[in-house]
């Protein structure tokens, strides 16, 4: 068939159909420090949409917070966005430096 000749297949039995398996308690949009944050993007580039949240710092905050960096966002449970909140809102209580974090005039 047409199909099997722009797979490359050599017969169209052996076509595969492939789809993008979200689990069932998948979220397509988080809501994390009054942002809402989204779910189809891995943890590490969503966290960046937090105002004062950089690449560097999400990568640090999922390191702390022992976040697997190659999950989508949405896909996160309820245990691991608490750790990412606890640690973003007291990011010195976790060793994370002063000198990493934005407007650090503001921290007391």
């Amino acid at each position: 068939s047409h199909l099997s000749r722009l797979l490359y297949l050599p017969s169209p039995s052996l076509a595969v159909t492939m789809a993008l398996h979200a689990p069932e308690e998948f979220q397509h949009i988080l809501r994390i420090l009054n942002t809402n944050v989204d779910g189809r993007k891995k943890v590490m580039f969503a966290l960046t949409s937090i105002t004062g949240v950089g690449r560097r710092l999400s990568n640090l905050l999922c390191k702390k917070a022992d976040v697997d960096m190659n999950k989508r966002a949405g896909e996160l449970t309820e245990d691991e966005i608490t750790r990412l909140v606890g640690v973003l809102s007291n990011p010195l209580e976790f060793k994370i430096p002063k000198w990493f974090l934005n407007r650090r005039w503001d921290i007391k």
